[in-house]
């Protein structure tokens, strides 16, 4: 009912406003095709930056009224338009994510290692506020990591979330039946305590989900022994302490990130461009959105996934920053 009635009042408010010119009711962009934007530079050769912010996960954002593309989407449509245009030389992956689901973050990683092998192109990762976990797994994907100084990274390892509701309905009076066919169908089951068994199962998950996550560490960055104890316990590590880890190659900005890939692309001038769905004045690298009109401006665009609590699932996720 509630809904309903806001729902009216937005109508009868564009109704209100109907002499107002191109005034959206709902931000429809997401379905337009993305095209090239120059940010910064000259020239004909191409350093393609690419974002991957906020949570990691295979399905659109969701609004109030609205959805976008979602992370993985977004970024593979980028990476396969980057693929036909032989002027892009290397790609910058602009990390701002604590991570996220486990799949989601390995089909981050995947990818990105699939362009480079098909167009022989290199990636540079740029970590900002946060790369933590899957946002960490997905920069390893890249030739060369550069932190911002205070970028907090790290939180190498998986996390099971899962809600708990039986100590509530045991006080309010209510219990759930189940049925099953096998004596571990259940297992995870928000509505009983959880057994000693199925914590050593869940436990041998992962480990197992983690052992993944250390191997590629392992294989991509290779640290020493004694840092690989340290990275193993998930912590999170400043930039200065990543670095002296090996987790990362430099500590440095934006800038310094374009002056990587031009170098390993070989190249003295690149424009640095992106793909966006919709065109912004004075754009710059550091908008992060590709889509939304600030000439149209959307009446309603208030996106809530960080609001909805996360299902149960095994997450490369550093769950503290989200």
């Amino acid at each position: 009912m509630k809904k309903t009635t806001i729902l009216l009042l937005i109508l009868l408010l564009a109704a209100a406003f109907g002499c107002a010119p191109k005034l959206k009711l709902f931000a429809g962009a997401a379905t337009s095709p993305l095209k090239e934007a120059t940010l910064e530079g000259e020239g004909d050769a191409k350093i393609l930056l690419v974002n991957v912010n906020g949570f990691l996960q295979d399905k659109p954002k969701s609004g109030l009224l609205t959805t976008r593309p979602g992370t993985v989407q977004e970024l593979v449509s980028s990476l396969r338009l980057a693929e036909q245009d032989e002027d892009v030389k290397a790609v910058v992956v602009k990390i701002n994510s604590p991570g996220g689901t486990t799949t989601a973050s390995d089909i981050l990683y995947r990818e990105l290692l699939r362009y480079k092998k098909k167009t022989g192109n290199k990636v540079v990762a740029l970590m900002m506020d946060v790369a933590a976990s899957g946002g960490y797994y997905t920069a390893l994907a890249a030739d060369s990591i550069v932190a911002h100084p205070t970028t907090i990274t790290g939180s190498v390892g998986v996390i099971f979330l899962r809600p708990k509701v039986d100590g509530l309905m045991e006080k309010v009076g209510v219990d759930v039946e189940i049925s099953k066919s096998g004596e571990d169908k259940d297992m995870g089951s928000p509505f009983r305590p959880t057994t000693a068994k199925e914590r050593k199962l869940f436990q041998e998950i992962i480990d197992d989900m983690a052992g993944r996550f250390h191997t590629l560490v392992r294989k991509r960055r290779k640290p020493t022994k004694s840092a690989m104890s340290e990275i193993k316990t998930a912590r999170i590590f400043t930039a200065t302490r990543a670095k002296e880890l090996g987790l990362i190659d430099r500590i440095g900005y934006m800038d310094d990130a374009f002056a990587e890939a031009r170098k390993l692309a070989g190249v003295g001038e690149a424009r640095i461009v992106t793909y966006r769905r919709d065109e912004y004045p004075n754009d710059n690298p550091y908008n992060t959105l590709s889509s939304a009109d600030p000439a149209n401006p959307a009446l309603i665009d208030m996106h809530i996934d960080h609001l909805i609590p996360r299902q149960t699932g095994f997450y490369y996720l550093w769950s503290p920053s989200y």
